[in-house]
């Protein structure tokens, strides 16, 4: 890669407001939602996976008609899919869009002057 190249992939107005505390304000924001949730959903898919595997007697417990323990963690799963979704959405709107926007605004300020 020449230094041209290199020359031509850095953005100097970037690189200002990736020092700024806003934007690693920002990157905190994130990632206390972020790697908090995955896992804690990461925990409870597995929980599903070790005890469908190892606790076969505990899955097969009916509790209605021919619904199961496992089905039933098994529709929790898609129901905390959703609801993660869900949340981050709300999250992301009050926590990280509007400190985003002030970023881009910023940015794009930049480039157009």
């Amino acid at each position: 890669m020449t230094e041209h190249d290199q020359a031509a992939r850095h953005d100097p107005i970037y690189d200002r407001l990736h020092a700024t505390p806003e934007f690693a304000e920002l990157r905190h924001r994130y990632r206390s939602f972020v790697f908090p949730a995955t896992a804690a959903f990461l925990a409870w898919y597995l929980l599903y996976v070790v005890l469908s595997n190892w606790a076969g007697d505990f899955m097969a417990i009916e509790l209605v008609g021919n619904i199961n323990v496992a089905l039933v963690f098994g529709l929790l799963q898609f129901v905390t899919t959703f609801g993660l979704a869900w949340m981050y959405a709300r999250y992301s709107a009050q926590k990280l869009d509007p400190l985003a926007r002030r970023l881009d605004a910023e940015y794009r300020a930049g480039v157009d002057a």
